[in-house]
């Protein structure tokens, strides 16, 4: 039988999180997200609880809780501010599990407890002008030279990259792609300004331009040539975050809109009682269950190291259009209040649009599923 209750350590964590969120993460999310940056303050806080290292075993420095346990403290961060659960899905997810999937025992010890800690911030370093979708297509070079690479190239649309010490670089090599660990301080390395963007506004969305950078030879992530597989495990686990900053999005929508809904008079009545918001909130409730039973089962599934390459694109897929869909029908259930900037509902409807792009768009995620459903002739694996 399985059982998919949570553990009273899993039960722990959650109670844990969602108190620091509400505490020291919701009181500043509209003015993280009207200043487009998240205070320095709160990032040391972060680091000092555990969230930037929360799924990291204890040896490297982490909470030891895995990715139910990641999922799980995303969902709470997100219900209070997406921007600074996009910052610790950036820095912890991707930036830093590329080191922990791909990466030397050398190189683990010598940088994941610094970002677990929080003390080192890191960001992933994949994305370019000519490779975005078509991430396998890039122009960054990186080339031996005695002990040393030379790496020359820029990247685009890099999270954290404007906050972040540690750079997970992948570049071209004569042996294919390979991931390098590059810092910020490093000659050479230039971060470009802030874009402005629509959503998740705290979160610094940069350009790097890397410039004759000498990296040293350990710090090659994994093998020369094998890093476009670290690269797309890494995104893997990311798009598990993602679900689980959907998830927490979508409870937090339907929770202000039954509130709301309740409170709410029209023609002498709450509008909770007239059906046509009784079925948005019901659908609401449908996907929010969903989007919840695919992502934890597919979480525990990676926990448990078994390939979870398209479930994760089953839950980043689901999930993200789910969300869009739930923040829609909670702006329409608020009517003109959803529509201003003096509810939180407005700044989750602009943070949920990104969903559907980053961590790989939805798009490449129906190319993902599709293909693997046509290979195993339409036959799920249990």
């Amino acid at each position: 039988m399985i059982d998919f209750t949570f553990t009273e350590d899993q039960k722990m964590l959650r109670g844990f999180v969602k108190e620091f969120a509400d505490s020291e993460i919701r009181p500043l999310a509209k003015q993280i997200d009207e200043n487009e940056s998240i205070p320095r303050e709160l990032i040391i806080k972060l680091g000092e609880v555990g969230l930037l290292g929360t799924s990291f075993p204890e040896e490297y420095g982490g909470g030891g809780f895995g990715e139910v346990g990641y999922c799980i403290a995303q969902e709470e961060v997100t219900r209070a501010c997406g921007s600074t659960a996009t910052l610790i899905g950036a820095h912890q997810s991707i930036g830093a599990n590329a080191i922990y999937i791909g990466g030397s025992e050398e190189l683990k010890k010598r940088y994941l407890p610094l970002l677990a800690s929080g003390e080192k911030i890191a960001a992933f370093a994949l994305t370019e002008p000519e490779a975005g979708s078509d991430s396998f297509n890039l122009k960054t070079v990186a080339k031996r030279h005695g002990n040393k690479w030379i790496i020359n190239g820029s990247k685009m649309w890099i999270t954290n990259a404007g906050i972040a010490d540690i750079f997970s670089v992948f570049a071209r090599t004569k042996n294919g792609i390979t991931g390098f660990v590059v810092e910020a301080d490093f000659p050479g390395v230039f971060v470009g300004p802030n874009e402005k963007k629509l959503g998740i506004k705290g979160s610094v969305t940069n350009s790097i331009n890397f410039e004759n950078v000498e990296v040293p030879e350990e710090n090659i992530i994994g093998i020369d040539g094998k890093g476009f597989l670290i690269a797309m495990a890494t995104l893997d686990a990311g798009r598990l975050g993602l679900g689980a900053g959907c998830l927490g999005g979508s409870k937090e929508v339907l929770e202000l809109s039954v509130k709301f809904s309740k409170q709410r008079k029209q023609f002498g009545e709450s509008i909770s009682k007239f059906q046509a918001i009784q079925f948005m909130l019901a659908e609401m409730e449908t996907k929010i269950y969903a989007m919840e039973s695919i992502l934890y089962r597919t979480a525990h599934n990676y926990d448990l190291n078994k390939n979870i390459s398209n479930e994760s694109a089953i839950v980043k897929l689901f999930c993200s259009e789910a969300m869009l869909e739930i923040a829609d029908k909670g702006i329409q259930i608020h009517g003109g209040m959803g529509f201003s900037r003096e509810l939180s509902l407005e700044r989750i409807y602009r943070d949920a649009r990104i969903l559907k792009i980053f961590e790989g768009t939805n798009e490449i995620q129906k190319l993902i599923i599709s293909r693997n459903t046509i290979k195993n002739n339409g036959k799920r694996k249990v």
